[in-house]
C-alpha cells in the first residue's frame, strides 16, 4: 500500500488537457500510511530544474504515471508581435486583467473611505469578451496573463475563465496568476492548480490580527493565514506555484511589522515584497506617509547584516534578496523611489473593456466598445466565445476587419506609451483611477 501511495499521482492529465486532481487523502482515511506524495507528476521536468522554469506538461501513456513526452512551453511558438512594441522597444507580454470591480475588503490603500460607484453589469466585459481579448493577446506574443480585481476570487465565474485560460497555454500562454486578499482562496484553489494557475500573490500587509481589522475595515485575518498555509501544503507536495505575499508598507502604520515579515519568511517558501505606498485616487496619499525602499532596505541590513542581492530577470518588479539558512526570501517594488520603467513589460485590462498602458497613465482605450462594434453594439455572450476565440487565435476575426482594427487600437496604444511615469510632485497630483478599479 506504501509503494502504490508514493507512486499514485496527485493530477491526471485527461484528454481535453484538463489536470484533475486523484484524492489520494481518501484512501489515506481508509487505512494507508499518513505519507503524501513528494511531488505533482502534473508538471515535468526533462532536465531536473523545478517546475516553473521549465513548464514542461506531460503527454499520458497508458500507464497515467509514465509520461512519454513532453510539450514544452518556454520554446517560443511565433515571432513577437510588432503590435505590442513600443517606440522604446518594450515588449508587452505581460496583461493583467481586472475582472470585477467588487471586493470583500476595504483595504485603505486602495479603496476610498466612502467605497466606489459600481458600473452598470453592461458596461463591463462579459466572460466571453474577456476570453476572447485575451486570446487575442496571447495570439500577438502574450505569454503571461494574471487576474486582478477587485477580488478576482469573489467573480461567480473565476473557474471557467480560469478553464479557458488554460486552454491558452497550447497557444504560448506560459503562466497564469491570480493576485488575491486570500480571504476565500481556499474555495478554489485546488481546482484552479487543475486548470493550470502557476503563480499566486496574496496581499497581507500586516500580522496583527487587529491591524489587519484597522488597515482592511473588515474581519478575515485567520481566513488569510489560513490560505496562506494551504498554498505552502500545495507547494510542499510539489504544485510548483510561483508563489509570493505583497505588503504595502505605510509609515506610522504597518511599518514596524518590516522585520515580523522577514522572521516570516525564515520557515516558509514564500517571497514576501514590500511595496512602496502609492497614491491613487481616493486613498489619501501623502509622501510622508511612505517610506521609501532605501530606508526598508537599511532597517533589514541592520538587523540582518548578512543579507545579499538575488539575481534579478529583466522585467521583475521587484529587487530581491535573501538571508543564508532562511527558507524564503524578500524583495522591494521601489515603483516610487527607483522605477523599473525601462523594462516594463506589462499592460493592463479594465473590467470596463479599457486598455491602459501604464499604472500611472491617465490615457485609456475602450476594446469593449470596438468589440461590440461588430456585435451591433451588444455585448457577446457564451453562445458567441467558441467562434470568436477560434478566430482570434487563428488568422482573421471574422472578416479580418474586427481583429485588424482591435490590433491597430492596441498598436496605436502601446506605441504612446511614455518612457516612464511621472515623478513625485506631479504623480500625486494626476487624475487616476483608485486602485480597486485598475487592480494594481
Amino acid at each position: 500500500m506504501s509503494l502504490f501511495l508514493t507512486r499514485l499521482p496527485i493530477w491526471k492529465r485527461t484528454v481535453d488537457q484538463r489536470l484533475v486532481r486523484i484524492d489520494y487523502r481518501s484512501l489515506i482515511n481508509k487505512g494507508g500510511p499518513q505519507q503524501a506524495p513528494s511531488t505533482y507528476p502534473h508538471v515535468v521536468s526533462a532536465n531536473g530544474t523545478p517546475p516553473q522554469q521549465e513548464l514542461a506538461i506531460p503527454v499520458e501513456s497508458a500507464d497515467s504515471r509514465t509520461p512519454k513526452r513532453l510539450i514544452n512551453f518556454d520554446k517560443p511558438l511565433k515571432p513577437f508581435s510588432s503590435f505590442l512594441v513600443d517606440k522604446f522597444g518594450r515588449e508587452h507580454n505581460y496583461l493583467r486583467i481586472s475582472i470585477t470591480e467588487k471586493c470583500n475588503l476595504r483595504c485603505l490603500y486602495c479603496m476610498p473611505a466612502e467605497g466606489v460607484t459600481l458600473s452598470p453589469t453592461r458596461e463591463l466585459l462579459t466572460t466571453a469578451e474577456i476570453v476572447i481579448l485575451a486570446s487575442l493577446f496571447v495570439s500577438q506574443g502574450v505569454t503571461k496573463i494574471r487576474l486582478t480585481g477587485g477580488e478576482p476570487t469573489v467573480r461567480r465565474d473565476i473557474l471557467f475563465l480560469m478553464e479557458q485560460l488554460g486552454s491558452l497555454r497550447q497557444h504560448g500562454l506560459k503562466e497564469i496568476c491570480l493576485t488575491t486578499n486570500g480571504i476565500t482562496l481556499h474555495r478554489h484553489l485546488d481546482k484552479m492548480i487543475a486548470w493550470g494557475l502557476t503563480n499566486i500573490n496574496i496581499s497581507l500587509d500586516t500580522l496583527d490580527p487587529h491591524l489587519f481589522q484597522i488597515m482592511t475595515r473588515r474581519n478575515g485575518f485567520s481566513a488569510v493565514m489560513k490560505n496562506i498555509d494551504q498554498v505552502l501544503e500545495r507547494n510542499a507536495l510539489g504544485a510548483g506555484i510561483k508563489f509570493k505575499i505583497n505588503c504595502v508598507v505605510m509609515r506610522n502604520t504597518n511599518n514596524r511589522e518590516i522585520l515580523d515579515f522577514v522572521e516570516f519568511v525564515r520557515n516558509r517558501a514564500v517571497e514576501v515584497r514590500f511595496l512602496e505606498y502609492l497614491p491613487f485616487d481616493g486613498n489619501k496619499w501623502a509622501e510622508g506617509k511612505m517610506m521609501p525602499f532605501a530606508e526598508m532596505l537599511d532597517l533589514v541590513k541592520e538587523h540582518y547584516p548578512t543579507i545579499e542581492k538575488v539575481p534579478d530577470h529583466v522585467n521583475d518588479t521587484g529587487k530581491s534578496f535573501r538571508i543564508p539558512g532562511f527558507i524564503g526570501q524578500i524583495a522591494f517594488v521601489t515603483s516610487i523611489t527607483d522605477h523599473f520603467c525601462g523594462s516594463c513589460n506589462r499592460l493592463r485590462l479594465m473590467n470596463d473593456g479599457n486598455l491602459k498602458v501604464c499604472l500611472f497613465g491617465n490615457a485609456e482605450v475602450s476594446l469593449r466598445d470596438l468589440l461590440r462594434k461588430y456585435n451591433n453594439g451588444e455585448p457577446l455572450g457564451q453562445e458567441d466565445l467558441d467562434y470568436w476565440k477560434t478566430e482570434a487565435l487563428s488568422g482573421s476575426l471574422g472578416s479580418g476587419m474586427m481583429k485588424m482594427e482591435l490590433l491597430d487600437m492596441i498598436k496605436a496604444a502601446v506605441g504612446k506609451k511614455a518612457a516612464k511615469h511621472a515623478g513625485l510632485g506631479v504623480l500625486e497630483n494626476m487624475k487616476n483611477r483608485p486602485m480597486i478599479l485598475i487592480g494594481g
